[in-house]
C-alpha cells in the first residue's frame, strides 16, 4: 500500500469547515479574525475556532489556523497572546511566513506545530533545511516548484512537504504581490489583495493610443490542477495535499474535496482505473469557472498556463440543492433548493464517501406535499422520488456524467 498523503482542505467559516471533514479531509486549514491573508473571507471569532477544532477532533481531523501576513510593526501587539488562545483551543498547527512568529510562537504558545506557509517561497532544499532548524515542522511549498524541486527538497531534509495541488494561482512569486496596494491602497500581503491581476487593462501602442481588438488584456494565470499528477506525487513523498479556496463556496470545496478523497484512496489502495481518473477530472473542471493548468510542476511555463484575453469566468449553476433527509415511507429525498430545477430534468447525486448516482427528477412537491413542477425559490424545501435513502448534507447537481 502506498503511503497515503494528507487531504488539507480550505474552510472559509465553521459551515464550510464541517462540509469540508464531512466530504474526507483529514485536515481543514481557517484563518482567525486577524493575521490572516484572507481579511474578505468570513473568518472565525476564538469561539468558533473551539468549536471548529472539537468537531475536527471528534472526526479525527486536524485544524490549521493561518497567521500568514507580513507583519509590520503595528501589527505585532497582541500576536502572543492570539497565539497562547489558539494553543488553549487545541489548535493542532499555525500557518505562517514571517520568521518574528516563530520566536513569538516558541515563548507563548510552545505546543503549536509551525507550519511555514507557501508565502515563504521556498523552492530549494538549503533554506528548507533552514527552517527546520528553527523548529518549522512542516513546509508548504512555493507553488513554482516544479517536481524535480519538490523530490530534491523532500529527499534532502527530515520535514514535512506540503504542496498546493488545486485552485487559483497567484500572478507573482507565490503571492508576494504589491500590485494591489499600489492600485488601490489595499495590502495583498496583509489580507486585503484586490485580485487587480484579474483586472481588464487596455493595451496602448507605441504612440499611447489604445489597440481596441485587444482592449480586455489580464496578467492573470488560469488556475492549478494536478489531478492528473496525484499518483506521481504521492510517488515522490508528499505528505499533504492543499486545496485552495478559503473563498469559495460549499459546492465547490464538497466537490473537490470528494473527489480528491476518492483519488487518493485508490491510489493507496492500487485499485485506480482510467476511467474514474476522466470521471473525477470531468467533475473537477465542470465544478470551477476557470481554465485549469498543471502550472510549474513540469517545468517552465508558457503562454498556455496565463490569460491574456477574453477570458470568461461563467457562474457556476450546477449546484441544485442540499439534502436535508429522507422520508423512509414515501422514499423521497427532502430538498433544500439553491438553483432552478424542474420535473423531468435528470440529476446526480453527489454524496460524502459514496459513489454518486443518476436520479430522475420524475415529480416535485413543496414541503407541504403539493405537486409542483418547478423548484425555483431558494433555500425552499421540495421533496423529490428517491429509490436510495443518501446521507443527510448529500449534494443535487445537474448531471454532467454523460
Amino acid at each position: 500500500m502506498i503511503r497515503k498523503p494528507e487531504l488539507l482542505a480550505p474552510a472559509g467559516s465553521l459551515e464550510k469547515l464541517k462540509w469540508a471533514i464531512a466530504y474526507g479531509a483529514d485536515a481543514v486549514y481557517i484563518g482567525g479574525e486577524n493575521y490572516s491573508l484572507r481579511a474578505n473571507a468570513k473568518n472565525f471569532t476564538l469561539d468558533e475556532i473551539k468549536e471548529g477544532v472539537l468537531f475536527a477532533h471528534e472526526n479525527n481531523a486536524k485544524v490549521y489556523v493561518a497567521v500568514n501576513i507580513v507583519f509590520h510593526d503595528e501589527d505585532v501587539k497582541g500576536l502572543g497572546k492570539y497565539l497562547s488562545n489558539l494553543e488553549s483551543a487545541k489548535v493542532d498547527a499555525i500557518i505562517f511566513s514571517d520568521p518574528l512568529v516563530i520566536d513569538v510562537a516558541k515563548k507563548y504558545a510552545p505546543k503549536l506545530d509551525l507550519h511555514l506557509s507557501t508565502q515563504a517561497s521556498i523552492l530549494n532544499k538549503d533554506a528548507a533545511l533552514y527552517y527546520q532548524k528553527q523548529g518549522v515542522s512542516r513546509i508548504v511549498l512555493a507553488r513554482e516548484c516544479s517536481k524535480e524541486d519538490i523530490k530534491d527538497i523532500i529527499d534532502n531534509t527530515d520535514i514535512e512537504i506540503e504542496c498546493f495541488i488545486h485552485g487559483a494561482m497567484c500572478t507573482n512569486l507565490s503571492g508576494r504581490c504589491v500590485l494591489s496596494n499600489y492600485f488601490t491602497n489595499r495590502d495583498a500581503n496583509r489580507g486585503g489583495c484586490c485580485q487587480v491581476c484579474r483586472f481588464n487593462f487596455n493595451l496602448y501602442d507605441k504612440n499611447k493610443n489604445v489597440i481596441s481588438d485587444n482592449a480586455n488584456f489580464t496578467i492573470a494565470p488560469k488556475d492549478l490542477s494536478l489531478v492528473k499528477y496525484i499518483k506521481e506525487m504521492m510517488d515522490i513523498g508528499v505528505s499533504s495535499f492543499k486545496l485552495e479556496g478559503r473563498m469559495r463556496s460549499i459546492y465547490y470545496v464538497s466537490t473537490i474535496v470528494g473527489v480528491y478523497r476518492r483519488l487518493i484512496d485508490m491510489y493507496s489502495k492500487k485499485n485506480i482505473n482510467d476511467a474514474y481518473i476522466n470521471k473525477a477530472i470531468k467533475i473537477l473542471y465542470r465544478c470551477a469557472n476557470r481554465d485549469v493548468a498543471p502550472q510549474f510542476f513540469n517545468g517552465k511555463k508558457g503562454k498556455e498556463e496565463q490569460y491574456y484575453s477574453e477570458r470568461q469566468e461563467n457562474s457556476n449553476q450546477d449546484f441544485l440543492g442540499v439534502v436535508k433527509g429522507y422520508d423512509e415511507d414515501s422514499k423521497e429525498l427532502i430538498i433544500e433548493q439553491r438553483n432552478f430545477f424542474k420535473k423531468g430534468d435528470k440529476a446526480v447525486i453527489f454524496s460524502p464517501r459514496q459513489d454518486e448516482f443518476y436520479i430522475s427528477i420524475n415529480s416535485i412537491k413543496d414541503e407541504n406535499k403539493n405537486e409542483i413542477d418547478v423548484a425555483r425559490h431558494p433555500k425552499q424545501l421540495v421533496r423529490i422520488p428517491c429509490y436510495k435513502k443518501v446521507p443527510i448534507n448529500s449534494i443535487l447537481c445537474v448531471n454532467f456524467l454523460d
